[in-house]
């Protein structure tokens, strides 16, 4: 698949060798069905492949008819609805293994991709939509309006983008706990203070504020090799862990959609209601 292909996100390459990928369904605050997860795969692997790409940004659509900066998204997370894969072929639908819920394959071609990827978090950024830059990207920054949400025990499943061995590092084991256990609203300062994000940005100055940040990994102004000799080195003893928690979260996820609690909690959002959960 190549990047003229991609229908849920875009692929523009400037003439210093930056990727702007956007993840382009506004329409539906930019949740990833299984093709964007594809498309993005896809996506990394043309950033590898081309000898004038040197650094990618991940930023979400704006939904230009009912346009609020407080209210941007970049990503609703997950969408496994059928809709979603309306446009998909059967071609495209045979790449896909379903049973991968918690996208081993992106992750950890995103984790061994070796130049640099930042996300730019313009707005909302729930579930898969933050798991996917905690461990798919380098850098993160945030606009000042933006907000992260891990709900995955809430809806009865477990965090996905191997959240489980990741996000001890980063803010510590019993934070990482509270936040999986009790799926809570954090703010982008909240997130900053938390150590996961790098930096907050006033909305108008997030997009140009990273493009600034990659111009200085890349070529003339920064040494494109010692950048992903670094990256690589930094990103290398963890491969193993990674792949494994992948697979264990992959197990926990398949058992969790097979449980009571998850049909609870799909059919409690369909009556509007709120679920009562079993336990099993």
């Amino acid at each position: 698949m190549s990047p003229e292909e991609f229908q849920d996100i875009t692929y523009k390459k400037d003439g210093t060798g930056l990727v702007i990928l956007t993840l382009n369904r506004p329409e539906r605050k930019n949740s990833m069905s299984r093709l964007t997860f594809l498309e993005l795969f896809y996506a990394v692997d043309a950033l590898e492949k081309d000898d004038g790409a040197h650094v990618m940004i991940i930023t979400g659509a704006v939904d230009i008819e009912y346009h609020d900066v407080k209210k941007e998204a970049f990503s609703s997370g997950g969408n496994f609805t059928r809709k979603a894969l309306d446009n998909a072929s059967d071609a495209v639908k045979a790449e896909m293994n379903f049973s991968d819920i918690a996208q081993r394959k992106l992750t950890m071609k995103m984790w061994s991709c070796d130049k640099p990827i930042i996300a730019a978090i313009n707005g909302l950024a729930i579930g898969a939509g933050i798991t996917m830059p905690l461990s798919g990207c380098d850098l993160i920054y945030a606009s000042e309006h933006a907000w992260v949400q891990f709900p995955f025990v809430q809806l009865g499943i477990l965090p996905e983008f191997s959240y489980t061995y990741l996000m001890p590092r980063l803010v510590g084991y019993q934070k990482a706990n509270e936040i999986a256990l009790f799926g809570e609203k954090i703010t982008a300062q909240e997130a900053l203070q938390l150590g996961f994000i790098n930096k907050v940005l006033p909305h108008e100055e997030l997009l140009d504020f990273a493009k600034e940040r990659a111009s200085k990994l890349m070529p003339p102004n920064g040494p494109g090799l010692a950048v992903r000799l670094t990256k690589t080195a930094l990103h290398q003893p963890y491969i193993e862990a990674i792949a494994k928690s992948l697979e264990l979260e992959n197990d926990g996820l398949l058992k969790a959609m097979g449980s009571k609690d998850f049909v609870e909690f799909v059919r409690a959002k369909m009556e509007k209601r709120k679920p009562e959960f079993m336990g099993c």
